[in-house]
């Protein structure tokens, strides 16, 4: 009998700046609420075309990926499933518009991030800011 796997799902998260905010979308399915442009990695895509997938077709915006930020993996993370997000920064220009499952896209200062922001991504925003402020990236050791 062969035996059927549950593994994760891999996703894409990317915290885009534009000048010294960082883009949000509300999303338009559930769980309702603010999150980091992102979504579901395709097979045969690799992370990187994901993430700039993602953020076309959420934000409007063309974006340039700067770095990997890090990966987020608690099984707890997606109400919906057992996800891991590959996480990175990215720089863009313009104005961000909601399109494809993102209601609206806004522009955020991340001392004025909304409250209902859902899955990690409030982590992911205090890391990055603690990033921003000390240079240190999220590590293992801190988990």
């Amino acid at each position: 009998m062969a035996r059927q796997f549950k593994n994760p799902i891999p996703t894409v998260d990317i915290i885009i700046r534009i000048g010294k905010a960082v883009v949000l979308i509300k999303r338009r399915n559930p769980p309702h609420g603010w999150a980091l442009p992102g979504g579901f990695q395709d097979e045969g895509e690799a992370c990187e075309a994901a993430a700039r997938r993602e953020a076309l077709e959420e934000t409007g915006l063309t974006v340039a990926l700067e770095s990997l930020f890090y990966v987020y993996s608690n099984p707890r993370r997606d109400p919906r499933q057992h996800t891991i997000s590959t996480v990175f920064t990215a720089t863009a220009v313009g104005q961000p518009i909601g399109m494809d499952d993102a209601e609206e896209a806004k522009l955020f200062t991340l001392d004025q991030l909304p409250e209902n922001l859902v899955f990690d991504h409030g982590e992911i925003l205090s890391d990055y800011r603690c990033f921003l402020e000390t240079g240190c990236r999220p590590s293992p050791k801190n988990r």
